[in-house]
């Protein structure tokens, strides 16, 4: 019996060692039961919290007008877990994102801007210098990669008439074979210019090394020149934006990070609005 007994013991000394081990290789055990029920209890707030906010913003979508409703949404369709709970809380608090519904003015060209979350960035700001010039919309989500373009692309287009598309794909296609990116990039850009409008293609901004996220800067340089290859190819303009910030990466972009202070993403956005404007003026002659 008392074999038996130590035997077990044994064997559970063994497993609880195995799990703990195994938890904490997941950096998922809590140093003591408080810890776990202190997280658990945030976790159960903030949950609470975001289904309030949710129902908040479900309640104000329901007074809308028929066509700001359908862009809702389209957003609620598209701007996926990461987006969608800030877009609902900044909407419920009647603030501004770059995912505003636009309400077009029709003496003024439409102009639909396409990218990441570098473009969701410099939104606002070419919006602002663009005020009284021209409508700017931009696609109902963080763009992605490329292979999100190809899915996606006809969804952001949708059925309205555009005059200028700026676009842009680069970051989260930093890893991709520049054979593969290129393709994808035509294919695109034979999509868009069914449309009539004017393209313009931005290159993508730099990003510093980062072995923890797989990132180097040179990436972006080639596949930077790649495009510009694309776009050389089909005559489209480019927005070269990765040469008109770098000067100021000191000043305008945040520490080790792909992304911008507020004063950085102003000059993105200034940017952007003469590059659009520029081909408005064409448009004209």
């Amino acid at each position: 019996m008392k074999k038996n007994i130590n035997n077990l013991l044994r064997t559970t000394v063994l497993v609880l060692t195995c799990v703990a081990s195994a938890h904490a290789q997941q950096g998922q055990e809590p140093t003591n039961a408080d810890e776990a029920k202190a997280k658990a209890q945030a976790a159960a707030r903030k949950a609470a919290h975001d289904a309030a906010v949710s129902e908040k913003y479900k309640a104000w979508v329901a007074t809308l007008p028929a066509e700001q409703q359908a862009w809702e949404f389209i957003l609620q369709s598209n701007l996926g877990g990461f987006y969608l709970p800030g877009h609902e809380a900044d909407k419920i608090a009647h603030k501004s994102n770059a995912w505003d519904f636009v309400q077009d003015d029709p003496k003024l060209p439409r102009v639909l801007l396409i990218g990441d979350s570098v473009s969701r960035g410099y939104t606002l700001a070419t919006r602002k210098y663009l005020a009284g010039k021209a409508n700017v919309h931009r696609a109902p989500e963080n763009c992605g990669p490329t292979a999100n373009g190809l899915k996606k692309i006809d969804i952001w287009l949708g059925d309205g008439k555009w005059d200028v598309i700026h676009f842009n794909f680069g970051i989260h296609d930093r890893n991709l074979a520049i054979a593969d990116y290129t393709q994808r990039l035509e294919q695109l850009v034979v999509r868009m210019q069914k449309t009539g409008a004017k393209l313009i293609w931005t290159s993508t901004t730099p990003i510093p090394d980062d072995p923890k996220q797989k990132q180097t800067a040179a990436s972006i340089v080639e596949h930077n020149q790649a495009a510009a290859a694309v776009m050389k190819k089909y005559n489209i303009p480019v927005d070269d934006l990765f040469t008109a910030v770098t000067p100021h990466l000191a000043e305008y972009q945040l520490p080790n990070n792909v992304h911008f202070k507020e004063e950085g993403y102003d000059f993105l956005g200034q940017q952007v609005a003469k590059a659009i404007l520029s081909q408005l003026g064409s448009s004209k002659k």
